[in-house]
């Protein structure tokens, strides 16, 4: 079959590799009818995440139809569902997934001994994301083997197309856990940086659980535009204004209620000079992440308030603002979101006309056009906010 697969920093290519096969009981083969490029493929691409290796297959967003099913299968599940794909692989048993923590599954990598020392603790497995999260193949296939298949391949029905149910893999599940982590209530001023298609989801989120104005931060002009427009948010392009002081003009001097960070490692600053910093902090390992975002949005945040950190982050930062955040009693929440708690009713609110997520896509290609759909979107060429793939 063929795959889009990692094979340097910086280099994809659309190669033929062998079928998957179920390998457990509970595993499902599927047959793959869209997937999509995430943001967070392009710090595999740009070489931030460790334990990559030639060949992988990428892709963490997909879905498709169940063409062969392990005997252990449960909660119904049937060869010929159609159905789309968590991007944390859980087995719905241990001590994490029965409190709903997916993204932690205790038993989903195979690889938990690396990413421990990494990480002290390991995540759940994650489809198509370097071996220190599993090193399982990804979706950006004709064809994956998904593992714990009825806990994480969620049955859709034929109601509505792949382009309104794609994104309950990981990005629209992803922004709305970014503003139930920051507990966003009726009249909150929510502020959120990134107008990438996790903040585009967290902006429309937050205006579901009752915030009465969402600021979306964002240096693409075309971006803001698509926040104004589709998610109904302020927007504030950080290379022409100062951030903190206008979020404390549009506040009256408080500052937000909940801070979103939903830009991550590869944050950009408007000034040379600090941006220079963390990339030569970087250059040196002295850091691996650039938290430009996430140090903002701390110093935004009113008194008081919720810091929610659902950019993706691969190792450690410089410069965290500590005095800031415990002299000014605020909180931070983050994870990696756990998809399987959030699709089914998020499910129910796309069928409820609440959300209709296809706004974020501008480029639908074949999947041997994969590695064009990695430049333009890395290099935000031709208005680009989410690409699409069709095998």
């Amino acid at each position: 079959m063929k795959a889009n697969c990692w094979m340097a920093p910086n280099r994809v290519a659309v190669e033929e590799v062998p079928d998957p096969t179920v390998l457990n009981p509970r595993d499902a083969v599927v047959k793959v009818t869209s997937t999509a490029i995430c943001g967070s493929d392009l710090h595999l691409l740009d070489g931030f995440i460790p334990a990559m290796k030639r060949g992988d297959v990428l892709g963490h967003e997909f879905m498709g139809e169940v063409v062969e099913l392990g005997p252990g299968a449960r909660d119904g599940l049937r060869v010929g569902d159609r159905v789309v794909v968590g991007f944390p692989i859980a087995c719905g048993d241990c001590a994490s997934c029965q409190r709903g923590l997916y993204s932690v599954c205790e038993n989903s990598n195979p690889n938990a001994a690396i990413a421990e020392t990494a990480m002290g603790h390991t995540p759940a497995g994650i489809f198509g994301y370097s071996h220190l999260m599993g090193g399982y193949a990804g979706g950006q296939a004709e064809y994956v083997r998904v593992p714990y298949a009825d806990v994480g391949a969620l049955k859709v029905g034929d109601d509505l197309p792949d382009e309104q149910v794609l994104f309950l893999s990981d990005v629209l599940p992803t922004g709305y856990m970014a503003a139930e982590m920051g507990d966003v209530k009726p009249g909150d001023v929510v502020a959120v940086w990134g107008a990438g298609p996790v903040g585009q989801f967290a902006a429309v989120s937050a205006f579901l659980l009752g915030a009465e104005q969402v600021v979306v931060i964002d240096r693409f002009p075309y971006r803001l535009r698509i926040a104004r427009d589709r998610a109904g948010a302020d927007t504030i392009n950080y290379e022409e204004t100062d951030v903190l002081d206008t979020l404390r003009e549009m506040t009256a001097g408080r500052g937000p209620d909940v801070c979103i960070d939903a830009v991550g490692m590869e944050g950009h600053h408007p000034s040379a000079a600090l941006q220079a910093y963390d990339r030569a902090k970087q250059a040196v390992k002295a850091e691996t992440d650039r938290p430009h975002a996430l140090r903002e949005a701390i110093l935004a945040c009113r008194n008081g308030g919720t810091v929610s950190a659902i950019g993706a982050y691969g190792g450690f930062i410089d410069k965290f603002p500590m005095g800031s955040f415990m002299n000014r009693s605020l909180t931070l929440r983050s994870g990696q979101a756990h998809v399987q708690r959030y699709m089914r009713p998020l499910l129910e609110r796309i069928r409820k006309g609440e959300i209709d997520p296809s706004f974020i896509i501008t480029h639908t290609m074949g999947l041997d056009d994969a590695p064009h759909g990695f430049d333009i979107f890395k290099n935000k060429q031709d208005d680009c906010l989410k690409v699409v793939l069709k095998p």
